[in-house]
C-alpha cells in the first residue's frame, strides 16, 4: 500500500513540474527605434528590430533577422493594471539614451533590464 501511495505522489510531483514548464514562453514584438539606444552599454542603431523576452530565462534579446544585436538579463515588476499597448521605457537623450524596460500589451508585469553588461 505504501508503495502505491509513493508512486502516486511521485507521479503528481512530475506532472506538476512538467505543467510549470509548459507555461514558460517567449514573447516577441517588432519595434522601431527612432534613434540609437543603448542596452546595458551595447549600442543598438536606429531601425526595426525584434524584441524577444524569454520569461523562463529572464532574458531580453534584440535581434535584426537572425542576428542577435544585444542580449541582457531582466527582472519583472508587478503593475497595478494590464498594459493597453506595448511600452518601451528609456532614460537619457540623444546618444546617451538607455533602454530601461519594456511591457507587452495585456501584461500585468513590467520587464526591467538588469544592471549587467549586454552581450552579443
Amino acid at each position: 500500500m505504501k508503495s502505491i501511495i509513493n508512486r502516486i505522489a511521485i507521479a503528481l510531483l512530475v506532472t506538476s513540474l512538467a505543467s510549470g514548464l509548459a507555461f514558460a514562453k517567449t514573447k516577441r514584438q517588432t519595434v522601431t527605434f527612432e534613434t540609437d539606444i543603448k542596452v546595458n552599454g551595447t549600442v543598438v542603431s536606429k531601425g526595426v528590430y525584434d524584441v524577444k523576452y524569454d520569461d523562463a530565462a529572464g532574458e531580453l534579446t534584440i535581434a535584426k533577422g537572425s542576428k542577435v544585436i544585444a542580449r541582457t538579463t531582466t527582472r519583472v515588476e508587478k503593475r497595478d493594471r494590464k498594459a493597453q499597448q506595448f511600452e518601451l521605457r528609456s532614460l537619457g537623450t540623444g546618444e546617451e539614451t538607455e533602454l530601461t524596460g519594456i511591457t507587452f500589451a495585456g501584461s500585468d508585469h513590467n520587464v526591467v533590464i538588469g544592471n549587467s553588461q549586454a552581450t552579443r
